[in-house]
């Protein structure tokens, strides 16, 4: 029997982002009938202990989602070499994550090409260079309107069976 993929999210505060890919990811994945074990974490400490968004629940749900009962966490650099996958929303968390692994010394890789990747040792890379239609960051809504998280969700959307199909 195979262990699980074990995929990791990584944003700002945990609470838009990397919690509404986590939502996402986990439901797909149960829905696919793929094992994953998928979790979620901030670079920062800011909104630890804090539920999901009100705006970032509100698109879930209206999408047909269900809004998970998540606290809100900062990444611990210990972890890091549990996941198979950590995907970082942007460049500036890209870059705390490599270093919070080049400082461990956990060995990493960027993107997986092939589910034949994973499974050795975490793959630390930019969601979307999982994106089928472009690369760069997850746009951050926090700042922004209800179009904001929808242009997130559709971002996460597409990117989301991209990592079903690794993980299958």
């Amino acid at each position: 029997m195979t262990r699980p993929t074990r995929v990791l999210m990584v944003c700002t505060g945990n609470i838009c982002r990397s919690t509404m890919a986590h939502a996402i990811l986990d439901q797909a994945a149960a829905r696919a009938g793929v094992d994953v074990v998928v979790d979620s974490a901030g670079v920062s400490d800011e909104e630890a202990g804090n539920p999901i968004d009100r705006r970032a629940a509100r698109v879930l749900r209206d999408a047909g989602y269900a809004v998970p009962d998540h606290r809100a966490r900062q990444i611990r650099a210990g972890e890091l070499g549990e996941w198979d996958l950590i995907l970082a929303m942007t460049s500036r968390h890209l870059s705390v994550l490599e270093r919070l692994a080049d400082r461990t010394g956990v060995e990493h890789a960027g993107a997986p090409a092939s589910a034949s990747d994973l499974g050795q040792g975490p793959r630390i890379c930019l969601y979307r260079d999982l994106d089928p239609e472009g690369s760069g960051d997850v746009p951050d809504p926090w700042y922004g309107g209800h179009q904001d998280f929808l242009d997130t969700l559709e971002v996460i959307e597409r990117v989301t069976p991209v990592i079903v199909d690794l993980a299958r």
